[in-house]
């Protein structure tokens, strides 16, 4: 049903703006509205100039997770940019990042998002990338079966209805804590955050929401806490529940963080039925299995899409 793969152990307008929903601070981004009305920001990471007369290279599409951003993933996606010759767009999903707001928030919405960017941009035969949230928004495209799909990498998350670590809900009651708390300064918006997170780390990953307002000096978010804490409910699901239904067969390559609780072992059938031909790969990680092992990650996907390429 799935092979185990074996990892070493060690078009759009680039524009400046500040839309009140979006973000506090001018900034420069590449977005790209889209028909539903929602507007994506986006890093590109081009890739390094191919052979002449060479078709270029299939390109990837990487969705951060839960409280995340494109800014995470600016590392590895130029890693990948580099070492597989294909250009990685780095996405902010709606509500998160430089993107613009919307109190829907559910894995249908985040889904038709993404296969909306890939439409507006004519990318074709994407490998698609997500972690965590971005995982199941990944398997929900795929299966949804509405754009070309070239490859799947979900990160650290299953195709399954699974309730959310409760870490979650703490960090949106942190966030609003902070927030009510009129922090002027990064470090005592910490201090409140570490009452309910011990890990440096979690705490830095999500105090890069953090804005100042300059009409105030506090710092706020720039993500809808009100929305994303009342779609938790919506992140512990997954919108198809029968593969007899719905079936992706394409290269699938599941990774899972050995030390996270997220893909079990009782749950591999299921994903073997949703994708027939996928494989796993372990990295001796937590749930934030990019940022743990970078260079595992690197590995795992380069050899599978080197794979694909060939």
């Amino acid at each position: 049903m799935f092979a185990r793969r074996a990892l070493l152990r060690s078009h759009t307008n680039r524009i400046a703006c500040s839309p009140s929903h979006t973000a506090l601070v001018n900034r420069a981004y590449s977005s790209t509205p889209l028909s539903n009305g929602t507007t994506l920001a986006y890093d590109l990471h081009e890739a390094p100039d191919a052979a002449p007369g060479s078709a270029p290279n299939a390109p990837i599409v990487f969705i951060h997770g839960l409280f995340g951003s494109k800014k995470n993933n600016r590392s590895i996606s130029r890693a990948l940019a580099r070492d597989l010759k294909r250009p990685v767009y780095a996405i902010d999903t709606r509500n998160h990042g430089d993107s613009s707001h919307d109190s829907r928030h559910d894995y249908t919405a985040l889904a038709e998002d993404v296969e909306l960017f890939l439409q507006e941009h004519k990318l074709e035969k994407s490998a698609l990338i997500g972690h965590s949230m971005g995982a199941k928004t990944a398997m929900t495209i795929a299966l949804r079966n509405k754009v070309s799909i070239g490859s799947l990498i979900p990160i650290d998350n299953a195709p399954v209805d699974a309730a959310l670590k409760s870490d979650f809900g703490k960090y949106v009651q942190a966030m609003k804590r902070i927030e009510d708390a009129g922090c002027k300064r990064q470090s005592d918006a910490d201090a409140i955050l570490a009452e309910y997170e011990e890990s440096l780390p979690i705490r830095q990953f999500l105090l890069t929401n953090l804005v100042r307002d300059p009409k105030t000096g506090t710092q706020k978010f720039r993500i809808p806490i009100k929305y994303l804490g009342s779609a938790l409910d919506n992140m512990a699901d997954f919108p198809f529940k029968d593969p007899d239904e719905a079936r992706y067969n394409g290269p699938t390559l599941v990774v899972r963080g050995t030390k996270s609780h997220y893909i079990a072992d009782e749950m591999l059938p299921t994903i073997g039925r949703f994708f027939p031909k996928f494989q796993l790969a372990d990295v001796e990680a937590g749930h934030w299995v990019v940022s743990e092992k970078p260079e595992d990650f690197r590995k795992a996907v380069v050899d599978f899409l080197s794979q694909e390429q060939d």
